[in-house]
């Protein structure tokens, strides 16, 4: 029901029964407070008092927006109320909440919506005007916590990209120290990074090409990887808009096959990744390595999310020169090339040594279409396997990496 069209009747109701919320006692805010932080994703700040003293307030701050507005104009559209967003933001980013909890909102919306219909019961017996007054009132309520909702997801969003450009500021400088093979002093450096050099280190790249790159989103990235390797620390400093480079400490080694599980669902982020080495020799190597694997990538405009240094160190030999790489592919594949079903195949087969079986298990296929496929393969290719198979092994390589994962068979 649009306001203009409210009854009169109606909407004195609800000037009534604002007027009631803004004189809101303690007790139902407090209600209102226990019920948001109940929420899984916000109870860990449950015990600190701080925030429980300015969710109380913002909570509080809330209510009177709300109420006030219906005061003065009976049922409109109530805006998000933003005074104490910045605030809210900062102190949820501060202690390492990085997302707006829904949950809160919506549970503390439910007792919020409880008492005010207690409240519109209490004040008439009228049934269509009470319809009417309830049917209004939840619109504008739901659409209010909605655009509250949306309104700290900004907050926090930027909080967090401010936060981490400050932190990455002199995490920058003091990686470009180590990164540059100047005389770092290795004490200095682990006190500005918050990092221990003495360790196994694994550099890693993570960039977007997207137009409006989020940090925070390449941030969470790289935090999922870290999780994924079961890293022992991790330290992140932000190269540019859309690159932040980083650095896990001792990580599960064996976990690096399966990154691009939970890289590939993100359109337009990549992430390299670079060797493992030891020390602050291998805190410079590993990361030169990421960048020449990132390079790789970029240049062969692959469609790939993931690719680690021990997959593509030979690739980076073979495509030093993207033309003659071009060339060699052809001239090797011939018409095999225009056949993604194939190539794979026959690049899983060299792999494992033409061992038929082997190369069914790792394709999750049975061994006679393997046979079939191989079959197809040798017929397509300018000279037989057997007469050249390191090079058609080569070019198999750099095609699987100039390729992206939606290849499909013509």
């Amino acid at each position: 029901m649009e306001s203009a069209r409210i009854r009169p009747a109606v909407a004195e109701l609800i000037r009534r029964a604002a007027a009631i919320v803004s004189a809101a006692s303690a007790e139902w805010i407090a209600e209102i407070d226990e019920a948001a932080f109940s929420a899984a994703d916000i109870a860990p700040f449950s015990a600190d008092p701080e925030v429980r003293a300015l969710f109380l307030r913002d909570i509080h701050a809330h209510v009177q927006h709300w109420a006030a507005a219906n005061m003065r104009d009976p049922g409109r559209p109530v805006p998000a109320f933003v005074d104490d967003v910045e605030m809210v933001a900062r102190s949820l980013v501060f202690r390492g909440h990085t997302e707006a909890s829904v949950d809160a909102y919506r549970l503390g919306h439910n007792v919020a919506w409880r008492r005010w219909m207690n409240i519109a019961f209490d004040l008439t017996t009228n049934t269509d005007d009470l319809r009417d007054m309830l049917d209004v009132t939840a619109e504008s309520m739901g659409t209010f916590i909605d655009e509250t909702i949306t309104a700290l997801a900004v907050g926090i969003a930027a909080e967090r990209e401010q936060l981490l450009r400050g932190q990455d500021a002199a995490r920058l400088e003091a990686v470009s120290l180590v990164i540059g093979g100047g005389g770092a002093n290795v004490a200095s450096i682990e006190r500005a990074l918050g990092y221990r050099l003495d360790q196994a280190h694994t550099a890693v790249v993570v960039w977007t090409t997207d137009a409006a790159p989020q940090l925070s989103e390449l941030d969470r990235v790289v935090n999922q990887v870290a999780r994924h390797l079961r890293a022992r620390s991790v330290i992140p400093a932000v190269a540019s808009a859309g690159t932040i480079w980083a650095w896990l400490g001792e990580i599960d080694t064996d976990r690096l096959s399966s990154i691009e599980s939970i890289v590939g669902a993100r359109p337009h982020c990549q992430v390299a990744v670079g060797s493992t080495g030891h020390g602050i020799d291998g805190f410079r190597t590993s990361h030169l390595d990421a960048v020449r694997t990132q390079r790789m990538m970029a240049r062969l405009d692959t469609g790939r999310a993931v690719a680690t240094f021990g997959d593509v160190e030979g690739v980076l030999l073979l495509t030093a020169s993207p033309d003659l790489a071009d060339r060699f592919v052809a001239s090797t594949l011939g018409p095999l090339d225009n056949y993604p079903e194939l190539r794979d195949t026959l690049r899983v087969y060299l792999i494992e040594l033409c061992n038929v079986s082997n190369a069914a298990d790792r394709l999750f296929t049975h061994r006679n279409t393997v046979l079939r496929r191989i079959k197809r393969a040798n017929e397509l290719l300018p000279h037989p396997l057997e007469d050249n198979a390191l090079n058609i092994g080569m070019a198999l390589e750099i095609r699987h990496w100039r390729s992206g994962p939606d290849d499909r068979t013509p």
